[in-house]
Parts: C-alpha cells; structure tokens; sequence
C-alpha cells in the first residue's frame, strides 16, 4: 500500500533557481570526491614506488595487492571525472534553458493584454466605419471607452483622484496655483490631464490645478497685537486730577 501511494503521488515542482543550486552542490560534491580520489592515488603510488633498500625486494603478493588497489583508485578516479563532465554539461545546459525562457517571458509578458486591445481597436474601426448621426458615434466611443477602462482596471491599473483633493506631490503635478479662500490646506480644484497607477507604481501623475488657502490679512494681525491691548489700556486709564 505504501508503494502504491508513492507512485500515485504527483511529483513536486522544483524552483528552477532550487534546481540550479542543487546541480551546482552536486557538481561541488564530486570535485572533492575527486580529489579525494586523486589524493589517494598518488599515496599509494608514492608508497609503491619508495621501497628502503635494507628491507630487501617486496613479497610478490604484496606488490600484486598495491597493483590492484591502485587500477581500483584510478578506475574510481576516472568514473569520478565522467561524472563530473557530464553533470557540468547538464547544469550548462539547464542554465541556458533557464535564460532562454526567461527572456521568452520579458518579450511576451504583455501578451495577454495585447490580445485584448486589438479587440478595443477592432470596436474603434466598427464605430469608425459605422453610418449614424453624432450622438450614435459618441454612444459608441463611450462603450468602447467603457471596455477599455474595465481592462485596464483588471490589469491593476487606476486613476489618480484629484478634483477636491488635497494636493500631493507623489501623484499630483501643479502646472498653476491660486488663492482659495474656502480652502485650509493647497486643494486641487481642476484636472488639465488624468493620472495613473499601476497597482503601487506611478504610471503618470495627475496635471492639475491648486488652490492654495489665503494669508492672514493684515488687520486681522493687527487686532491681537500688542499695540491693540495698549491702546485699549490708555483708553481706560482714569482722567488726570
């Protein structure tokens, strides 16, 4: 049952950049494996090959037994390198696979809305072409622009509010000001050119006009001044004798 399981089991997606560092581990691994391999190989042939002339020549067993153990080491080595190969040209090769389709994605990311818009231009060219008087063409442009705000909206793209809101310089540009005396803080009161977000992004901002709140007057300045409460004592103080 457990083995029946597994297999129906669907397999996990790996992360292409997952993939990437588990090759790049494994192609790390087996260079140090041959290394290892190697560094074993010429222990054994240095061993082999210094020989103390006071011990005399070497049993024949021993020296068939260093010959054995040195063709498996190099044997080994060998097996090693092949692997090593053949694991650095598949991870050459995912690695061009990978770029390959990620600049399939950057070329075509708009494709979706692309296929879209040509339907919005399909509608421009049927109004275009269509017989009617004034208010039906206009009738259709409204649809059509309908359609294409409802696309837009769908992609994460908004308007930036502006008429009756208060001026901000992240979104909002002032193309001219002017006094508003009903106003406590710079208000945009008309709209030159509609802005636009896209989703956390400023596409464009808003061309707009601000009203800015109008400075104190002078006489209202003047009748907390100090002069004011002076006056006001001299004209209080009792009458000389």
């Amino acid at each position: 049952m457990m083995a029946d399981e597994g297999r129906g089991r669907p397999e996990e997606e790996i992360d292409p950049v997952t993939e990437i560092e588990i090759e790049a581990q494994e192609s790390e691994d087996l260079d140090e494996a041959m290394r290892e391999a190697v560094a074993a190989v010429e222990e054994v042939e240095s061993r082999s090959s210094v020989q103390p002339a006071a011990a005399g020549a070497p049993a024949a067993g021993a020296v068939a037994g260093g010959d054995d153990e040195l063709a498996a080491l190099r044997r080994e080595v060998e097996e090693l390198r092949d692997r090593s190969v053949r694991t650095l040209a598949d991870f050459d090769n995912f690695r061009k696979r990978a770029e390959r389709e990620h600049a399939e994605q950057r070329r075509y990311a708009v494709f979706e809305l692309v296929r879209e818009l040509v339907g919005v231009v399909d509608n421009l060219e049927r109004a275009l072409a269509a017989e009617g008087d004034v208010d039906d063409l206009k009738r259709g442009v409204e649809m059509i622009l309908r359609h294409l705000l409802d696309l837009l909206r769908r992609e994460g793209v908004r308007e930036v509010a502006s008429v009756g809101e208060p001026f901000d310089p992240s979104v909002h540009e002032a193309v001219s000001r002017h006094e508003g005396p009903a106003v406590t803080e710079p208000t945009v009161t008309r709209e030159l050119q509609r802005g636009w977000v896209m989703r956390e992004r400023l596409v464009r901002p808003a061309m707009v006009e601000v009203a800015m709140p109008a400075p104190p007057s002078a006489g209202a300045a003047d009748e907390g001044g100090p002069g004011a409460g002076a006056a006001s004592e001299a004209g209080t103080a009792p009458p000389e004798d």
